[in-house]
């Protein structure tokens, strides 16, 4: 089974920026759709949300983890809590928990738009990808608009994304994606809130409220 470290490291490094600029020159119903989830998210400053991280691997029982993200949209900040670890940046320096090992990973936060992170798991198809239009698929009650993306890089570990959007509300209801070694990873979302009230210090780290743990300096 794939570790959890590497879950949060390759799905949650996937939502913020939203510009068009770069795109790669692709499907018009599929820049169209983009472009109004690009809108939904550019108006929030602040984004809470739950989420639940799948992983299928072939012959093997799938795994899946459930989550809470906050994030402070502009500045690059992001509080994400998991049964495994939480992963906490102020946009400059990142704490990663691992609450099994009892350690605590200290690093510069990453803020390249070339890699799907916390920072731009909304917006991580900004560019890098050539993209097109699917059938629309329904999951109980909601009908979602699909669209499925290349990376551009051809020594990327994944082949394909789809990115499934809520027709109505232009919510991100879930990613895939699907890596070379035949692993689907899907991130689903829900329980968005927009502009939520979130207290400036959730994105600090704060050593008392992990007691115990060995903090490991890798900057």
């Amino acid at each position: 089974m794939i570790k959890s470290i590497y879950i949060v490291q390759l799905l949650l490094p996937i939502l913020l920026g939203f510009s068009l600029q770069g795109r790669a020159q692709t499907d018009p119903a599929a820049k169209s759709l983009l472009d109004k989830v690009s809108e939904t998210y550019e108006g929030y400053k602040t984004v809470q949300a739950d989420f639940t991280i799948t992983i299928q691997q072939p012959q093997q029982t799938d795994h899946t983890e459930s989550g809470t993200i906050y994030m402070a949209t502009s500045a690059g900040k992001y509080h994400i809590t998991m049964n495994s670890q939480d992963l906490i940046s102020d946009g400059k320096t990142q704490w990663m928990v691992l609450k099994e090992e009892g350690e605590v990973q200290v690093t510069e936060a990453d803020q390249s738009s070339e890699t799907i992170s916390p920072v731009n798991i909304f917006s991580f198809y900004n560019k890098g990808y050539k993209y097109v239009a699917a059938p629309n698929e329904r999951v109980g009650n909601n009908q979602l608009q699909v669209v499925e993306l290349t990376p551009e890089n051809t020594r990327a570990p994944y082949f394909k994304i789809k990115l499934r959007v809520n027709e109505h509300t232009h919510l991100i209801n879930d990613v895939t994606i699907f890596d070379k070694g035949g692993n689907k990873y899907i991130y689903a979302i829900k329980n968005t809130k927009a502009n939520p009230q979130i207290a400036s210090d959730k994105f600090v780290f704060k050593q008392a409220n992990y007691p115990g743990m060995e903090i490991v300096d890798l900057r």
